[in-house]
């Protein structure tokens, strides 16, 4: 009998969840639970019903990667077969992602729910690294045996080696970083300077998507960030939700946000000013309306924050984090590799995970790493063509191979065995 193959790809922000074999998951949704203003009850997040997120509370059951309330985690992943996927997962396989370094008490948590709760007859635990480099794999033209992928997402960053399809494991190196980490940091700005946004995760995270962009120039950027009216290429405002008109934030002038684009590495604030002069016989004319304040709307205007939270990636001391940036993470993962594999990893540095959807983001990190590598070595920044997910389509591909009926454990083997013994198949 063939079986369903669940792939699940059970990320901090956000799950990705199908059947293997198909191109694209059929339901991506927040891996949380969100009581309204409005309310006193948990609503499990929906991908076709409008969800009030406004000033709404969270509750998530994973905490800086790892599965930290295995009983929240149930009932999402209840919700989820049951309401969104409708299969029956006794009658099922799971293959499911696992950041690497999971503690063995958070391994036979998983299992536990795997094969107790909900009572699949098979499963097999996957890294994301190693996902992310199968489905790159297959859709080049030269197949790359090994690649160093760069797993950016909502609770950490992750630089890890993969060789044949296996994470080198003593190579891998994380920084505490990831998307929660930006938007929180954008919320503290955003209420710092304009308005109180501290309990508006959804909202910020929206801002941040849709006008935050990684600076090719910091210093450069930051003395135009200061210039006041037409001269700011930065300057953008975003309408708040009122509630009545409309339910979502927006982006007042998405032109205007798009202005920054015409700014080239090298140009120097001469350069930058002439093209500024240029866009600004466009913009003026709606620069004029802006003036004109819509007392009704709630608005911000923001500035410098669209590249200083990104930049955070680069530099994460400027958080207050003892932690190297993101180019020296990458060369430290690459340096504890066997010289052989060092040219071959920087010639393919896979991106992925939502974090690394920035603009300019992979042009950046270039530039940064270019100093760090050895001179005769080449550089080669892939960022995936969807990187939310890359990693669930390699899972996709894996799951409907023909050795995955081969890689699983059964849940007789899980009973007869327990899970320690068990996982080992998964290192």
């Amino acid at each position: 009998m063939h079986q369903n193959v669940v792939v699940l790809d059970n990320g901090g922000g956000l799950i990705k969840a199908g059947l293997g074999g198909e191109r694209d998951p059929s339901a991506i949704i927040p891996n949380c639970v969100y009581r309204p203003l409005s309310s006193k009850k948990w609503v499990h997040p929906s991908p076709t019903e409008p969800m009030d997120l406004t000033s709404a509370a969270v509750r998530r059951p994973i905490d800086r990667g790892y599965l930290i309330n295995p009983d929240l985690q149930r009932e999402i992943w209840a919700n989820l077969f049951s309401s969104l996927l409708r299969v029956n997962p006794a009658q099922s396989s799971l293959l499911l992602t696992e950041p690497l370094f999971t503690l063995p008490s958070i391994q036979r948590a998983t299992d536990e729910l795997v094969f107790e709760d909900f009572n699949f007859s098979s499963f097999y635990v996957a890294h994301s690294p190693s996902l992310a480099h199968l489905y790159e794999a297959s859709q080049r033209t030269f197949k790359a045996q090994c690649s160093l992928v760069v797993d950016c997402g909502f609770s950490f960053t992750h630089a890890v080696p993969v060789f044949q399809n296996f994470p080198i494991n003593y190579a891998a190196k994380r920084i505490d970083l990831g998307g929660k980490a930006l938007t929180n940091y954008l919320k503290e700005l955003v209420s710092y300077r304009s308005v109180n946004v501290m309990d508006e995760t959804f909202l910020i995270d929206d801002v941040k998507e849709k006008l935050c962009f990684v600076s090719l120039d910091v210093a450069r950027d930051l003395q135009i960030a200061k210039k006041q009216g037409n001269d700011n290429a930065f300057r953008c405002t975003y309408v708040l939700p009122d509630g009545v008109t409309h339910t979502k934030g927006f982006v007042k002038n998405p032109e205007e946000a798009q202005r920054y684009l015409a700014l080239g590495d090298g140009d120097t604030l001469e350069e930058v000013q002439q093209k500024m002069d240029v866009d600004q016989m466009e913009v003026t004319n709606k620069l004029e309306d802006r003036k004109k304040i819509d007392l009704t709307k709630n608005e911000f205007d923001l500035t410098n924050e669209r590249f200083l939270v990104p930049e955070m990636i680069f530099h994460p001391a400027d958080l207050g984090m003892n932690q190297a940036g993101l180019a020296e993470c990458i060369v430290r993962a690459v340096s504890s590799c066997h010289p052989h594999l060092q040219p071959v990893l920087y010639e393919n540095i896979i991106l992925t995970g939502g974090s690394t959807l920035f603009p300019r983001l992979s042009d950046r990190l270039e530039k940064e790493l270019r100093p760090l590598v050895p001179d005769d070595y080449q550089v080669n920044i892939t960022p995936q063509q969807d990187p939310i997910l890359g990693v669930w389509r390699g899972g996709s591909l894996l799951a409907s191979s023909p050795d995955f009926e081969a890689m699983r454990v059964t849940k007789a083997e899980y009973e007869e065995l327990g899970s320690a013994r068990c996982r080992r198949r998964f290192c």
